[in-house]
C-alpha cells in the first residue's frame, strides 16, 4: 500500500497548556489561563500544512478527564471538523492532579498511523519522554516526525532531551504563536462579574459580617469557606475571634445577621435575602419561605419541545464555554424566551434574589452537564453557585429592563 502524502498531529494538550500557563501566567495551572480552542486549532491546522507541506488528515487531541468524563472543552473539540478527542484519567495523588494513560495512548496512535501507512508527516506537541519508543518505531515506518515545542518561561528546554535529539524535525511554538488563542486570566479577579445591584439587598452586602455571626470553633474549623476566622488562644487560655475578611456572604454569614445580639441598623427590616433554596436565608417576618405562585411556574423542560431540547444541547457543546455565569445566563435566555405567559417573569422578578426551588433545582442540575462538579466531591461549590445565579439574575434583569423601557429607547 502506497504511502498516503498528509500530515497528522498529535497534541498532548497537557503538555502545550500547562506550557502555555508557565509561560504567560508564571505557573502551570490550565486554570490562570483561557483558551479559545476553535483559534488554537486552526492554528495548529496552519502550522503544520506549512510546516509539513502536507494537507491535514487529523488532529488528534490527548488529555485527562475526572473518569474519562469528557468536560466542556472535550465536547466543543470533539465536534470541530477534523479533530478527535482521547480521553486519559485524571486522577488525584499527594493533593495534585495528573493525567493517567494519556502518554501510554499517544504511543499506541502513533505506532498504528505509522503502521497503516496513514500519513507521510506526523507533527507532535509533547515533552514526554516516553513518547520516544513510539517515535523510534514511527521512524522505522518511514514517517517523518516533526516534534513542537511551546516556548520555555524561563528559555529552557521544557521537553525531554532524547525526544529533541530522536526528531527529524523541530520547531518552536512561541509567545505570540501562543497569544493567538490563549490569555492569562488577571489576577484577583472573579469568574464572573457580580450581578447589578439591588437596593432591597445592598444595605447587608455592603456591612460586614458582625462577631457574633461567626460560628463556636466546633461548628466552623478556621480555613473553611470564603468566611472562615482566623483564631488563635490568647495567654489567659480564651479563644480570639478575628472577624472574617469582607466578600460575598454565605446563606449562613446572612441568616446570622437575624442572631440575637446583632444590632437591628446592620439588617433593615424591609430587607429579603434568599439567595437560592438554600438553607439559612434572611427574611421579613411573616413571609412564607416561598410564594404559592412559584409553585405554578413552569420549569424550562416543561417549556421545552423535543426540537428544541437537540438543538440546546448542539449550542450547549459548540458555544457555550461553561463559565458558571455564563451558564445562569443561557439558562434563563431559554426560559425567558419560552415563557407564553410573561406574567410569570413579572412574578419572578418580585421574588428576588431567591430563585423558586423547583427552577433553581433545574438551573443547578443544567450547570452540572459543564463539569462545574469536577474535583468537587460532587457539589459545586459556594463561589459558582453564586456565580449561577448571578448570571441567571443578570439575563432576568436584561430582559425585564427592555420590557419597561419606553418605546424609542
Amino acid at each position: 500500500m502506497d504511502r498516503v502524502d498528509r500530515c497528522i498531529v498529535l497534541v498532548d494538550a497537557g503538555y502545550l497548556l500547562g506550557a502555555a500557563a508557565s509561560l504567560l501566567a508564571g505557573e502551570p495551572s490550565r486554570s490562570r489561563i483561557t483558551v479559545d480552542h476553535a483559534a488554537l486549532i486552526q492554528g495548529l491546522r496552519e502550522r503544520a500544512e506549512s510546516d509539513t507541506e502536507r494537507p491535514l488528515l487529523r488532529i488528534y487531541w490527548f488529555d485527562g478527564a475526572p473518569d474519562r468524563v469528557p468536560q466542556p472543552e472535550h465536547r466543543r473539540l470533539r465536534v470541530m471538523p477534523r479533530v478527535t478527542v482521547r480521553l486519559g484519567a485524571l486522577t488525584r495523588s499527594d493533593g495534585r492532579w495528573a493525567q493517567k494513560g494519556v502518554d501510554a495512548a499517544m504511543h499506541a496512535e502513533l505506532t498504528e498511523l505509522a503502521r497503516n501507512r496513514a500519513c507521510s508527516d506526523v507533527v507532535l506537541v509533547t515533552g514526554d519522554g516516553d513518547l520516544l519508543p513510539g517515535m523510534m518505531a514511527a521512524k522505522e515506518h518511514g514517517v517523518a516526525v516533526h516534534l513542537w515545542a511551546v516556548q520555555a518561561a524561563d528559555g529552557d528546554y521544557n521537553q525531554s532531551e532524547d525526544l529533541v535529539a530522536e526528531a527529524d524535525e523541530r520547531r518552536v511554538l512561541d509567545r505570540t504563536w501562543i497569544t493567538k488563542a490563549v490569555r492569562a486570566k488577571e489576577l484577583g479577579g472573579v469568574c464572573a462579574p457580580p450581578p447589578v445591584p439591588r437596593p432591597e439587598i445592598a444595605a447587608i452586602l455592603s456591612a460586614p459580617l458582625p462577631d457574633s455571626a461567626l460560628a463556636p470553633p466546633a461548628e466552623r474549623p478556621a480555613g473553611e469557606g470564603e468566611h472562615a476566622a482566623a483564631r488563635a488562644a490568647s495567654d489567659n487560655g480564651t479563644q480570639e475571634r478575628v472577624p472574617a475578611p469582607k466578600g460575598v456572604p454565605t446563606p449562613k454569614d446572612l441568616a446570622a445577621l437575624r442572631a440575637p445580639g446583632v444590632q437591628p441598623a446592620q439588617h433593615p427590616a424591609t430587607a429579603t435575602l434568599r439567595w437560592s433554596s438554600d438553607k439559612g436565608w434572611v427574611d421579613r417576618p411573616g413571609v412564607a419561605a416561598e410564594p404559592a405562585e412559584a409553585a405554578s411556574m413552569p420549569t424550562l423542560a416543561q417549556l421545552t419541545t423535543a426540537e428544541q431540547r437537540w438543538a440546546d444541547r448542539e449550542e450547549d457543546i459548540t458555544t457555550v464555554g461553561g463559565d458558571p455565569y455564563e451558564v445562569g445566563q443561557v439558562f434563563a435566555r431559554r426560559w425567558m424566551e419560552r415563557l407564553g405567559d410573561l406574567s410569570h417573569l413579572q412574578k419572578l422578578s418580585g421574588m428576588y434574589p431567591r430563585i423558586p426551588h423547583r427552577i433553581d433545582g433545574e438551573l443547578l442540575r443544567y450547570a452540572a452537564r459543564f463539569g462545574l462538579l469536577a474535583h468537587k466531591d460532587d457539589q459545586i461549590d459556594e463561589h459558582d453557585r453564586y456565580a449561577i445565579r448571578a448570571g441567571f439574575w443578570r439575563e432576568i434583569d436584561v430582559r425585564t429592563a427592555a420590557e419597561h423601557a419606553p418605546a424609542g429607547e
